[in-house]
């Protein structure tokens, strides 16, 4: 998909994003049983809106930079190929079945572009705020759009949908203190559920309406001014996974809309 584009040095970004998932991941385990309880929101004061109190901005245009598992993200993989997917038995029941003439056939293009997955497809994002406590994403790949809704009470719509019910918050780094006035600081962290069931991987791969979903987005600014966003992802499902299933992507910000090309759901 024209979506996507090329790094002229893959290797760099990779060590970056490798160390930026490390960190973030540390930061999530760090504190033992703490992660019992819910996550501090930054949100202390109601009067304060997510928009005001964000530590960085997410707004704009993104592009995938795919530099790691291209094979698997660029093109869809044969049937059968789970390589470095936890999968439960009945996961693979259900992956050995896949037959992409009768999932067209049936309307079932987007399985494969469900909130779980979403993320790592060749895509451009425009992410702008929907209100003051509502960051709106939208994706030309299957002509997407994620609503993440910041605050304490979780809004459930009234049915599941391919892109599910995202809560956000600005989530406080732990370890090492790092002066709170600083973007890096703080991250965002995204729990999204009633999710509609979809695929982890566009070949069949499947997840359950009982996932969760778990995302953290981290920017990193570079000394000529370019701004890259990696989001990490874990996918938690006791139907279809036996591990968690976590993937990392890489965004770069654009300058403008160019590239910007809406594209129906695919079966391949």
């Amino acid at each position: 998909m024209s979506g996507a584009t090329r790094l002229a040095s893959p290797y760099l970004l990779l060590s970056r994003t490798c160390l930026a998932v490390v960190a973030l991941l540390l930061a999530v385990t760090i504190t033992g049983p703490a992660n019992a309880q819910p996550p501090p929101h930054v949100l202390l004061d109601a009067q304060v809106s997510a928009k005001t109190s964000a530590p960085f901005d997410i707004s704009g245009y993104w592009t995938s930079v795919i530099t790691q598992n291209w094979r698997l993200r660029m093109v869809t993989p044969p049937k059968g190929y789970y390589m470095g997917i936890p999968m439960t038995p009945a996961a693979k029941q259900v992956a050995d079945q896949w037959d992409p003439a009768k999932e067209e056939a049936s309307g079932g293009q987007c399985k494969g572009y469900g909130a779980a997955l979403i993320m790592t497809l060749p895509e451009r994002l425009r992410v702008t705020w929907q209100d003051d406590n509502t960051l709106r994403m939208d994706i030309d790949a299957g002509m997407q759009t994620r609503a993440l809704r910041f605050g304490h009470e979780r809004s459930v719509s009234a049915k599941a949908t391919l892109q599910g019910d995202s809560v956000a918050a600005w989530i406080p780094r732990r370890g090492p203190a790092v002066p709170p006035s600083t973007p890096s600081a703080r991250y965002l962290k995204v729990t999204t559920i009633h999710m509609l069931p979809g695929y982890l991987r566009k070949n069949g791969v499947p997840y359950s309406d009982k996932a969760v979903l778990t995302e953290f987005y981290d920017l990193i600014g570079e000394p000529d001014g370019e701004q890259w966003m990696i989001v990490t992802t874990k996918v938690d499902d006791p139907i279809y996974l036996e591990d968690p299933l976590i993937l990392s992507a890489q965004f770069k910000k654009q300058a403008n809309s160019s590239g910007w090309d809406p594209t129906p759901c695919s079966v391949k």
